[in-house]
Formats: structure tokens, sequence, C-alpha cells
């Protein structure tokens, strides 16, 4: 299993929290979208760093993306 992938999945399902809740507190919605995606990708995120302690920090993130993304598109 690709750990360094279900990280990447994580951190980016983490960053489109920010925008699906300001978008339903614009509607004055409650955000439920935005609660699901961040447990699952706080639990993708989780996963991967206990399956490879010492390997992801914030230091290291941006290498991990990069390397993801050049893994897959060649």
């Amino acid at each position: 299993m690709d750990f360094d992938l279900i990280f990447v999945i994580g951190v980016a399902l983490v960053a489109f929290v920010i925008p699906a809740t300001v978008s339903a507190y614009t509607d004055r919605r409650w955000p439920k979208l935005a609660v699901v995606m961040l447990l699952v990708g706080g639990g993708a995120i989780a996963y991967a760093a206990q399956e490879n302690p010492d390997t992801y920090s914030l230091g290291t993130l941006d290498d991990v993306i990069v390397e993801v993304l050049g893994r897959y598109t060649n």
C-alpha cells in the first residue's frame, strides 16, 4: 500500500475543507460535507503517519506531495 498517496489525498481533502466551510456558512447551511471531508482526510493523514511515524512532518510535506505527483503523472 502506498502510504505517501494516502497522505497526499488526506492533505488535499483537508485543504478543501476551508472553502467548503466558507461556502456553507455563506449559504447559511450547516457544513456537513466539510465535516465529513475533515474526518476522512484527517483519518487518512493519521493512518499514513501511524504506519510511517518518522516520514511525515511539516518540513517534508512539500517533498512528499511533489514525489507523489511526479510518480503518478509519469
